[in-house]
């Protein structure tokens, strides 16, 4: 062997040595690279399966089939029973007959004397404040006299209003006490002047009778 190839096999192998080591420091070596990529897939597939797989076991179900929270439920239940039932007493009697909506289809007395009647009604309110409705009224003329009068039939629109409680054989009973008309077609001739209807009726006794509480 020439002088020359001697002086040139150290230098050889002195590279490649560094090339080798320098690859395994960058993690580039084909060697290396071969072991990292072939020990990737296995780890992730083992950490899949050690998972467990929560979607195929759990139920779906829809916003509108679940049921409310618990104090909205009750929220929602509570609120009616809150509200009294306010009543009509007909002719001013709470111990008479008493109606609540729908009410007076086939006739409601209003005034204590039968000069005042409802017929018909719809209404398009009946809560615990207020009222209001539409159908007929028919009014007495009174002419000559209430007994002999001739009875009109007018549309109307009637408001009831101011509600009291009022103790009812122990118990504790809720009625309108006061009633607003209008005539949309106005009135007949024969209710002009001081024989106009009075407007807004009231039910003073049904007032007078209002109390806080019953025994």
């Amino acid at each position: 062997m020439t002088p020359l190839i001697r002086s040139l096999l150290p230098s050889a192998a002195l590279a490649a040595l560094t090339v080798l080591v320098t690859g395994c420091a960058n993690g580039t070596s084909s060697v290396t690279g071969a072991s990292l990529s072939s020990t990737a897939p296995s780890a992730s597939v083992s950490a899949a399966s050690a998972v467990p797989s929560r979607s195929v076991s759990a139920t779906y179900v829809p916003a509108s089939a679940q049921a409310a929270p618990p104090s909205t439920a009750a929220a929602v239940s509570a609120t009616p029973a809150q509200a009294p039932v306010v009543y009509l007493a007909e002719g001013g009697s709470v111990g008479g007959t008493i109606v609540h909506a729908p009410a007076c289809k086939t006739g409601c007395q209003l005034s204590g004397d039968s000069t005042a009647w409802l017929f018909g009604m719809t209404w398009k309110t009946w809560n615990s404040t207020v009222a209001v409705g539409t159908g007929t009224e028919k009014l007495d003329d009174c002419t000559p006299n209430c007994a002999a009068g001739t009875l009109h039939a007018v549309p109307v629109r009637v408001t009831m209003s101011r509600p009291v409680m009022v103790c009812v054989s122990g118990t504790g009973k809720w009625f309108w006490t006061r009633l607003s008309f209008i005539w949309p077609d106005g009135l007949p001739a024969a209710f002009s002047g001081g024989n106009a209807p009075l407007n807004p009726f009231d039910y003073p006794d049904i007032t007078a009778q209002a109390a806080r509480s019953c025994p």
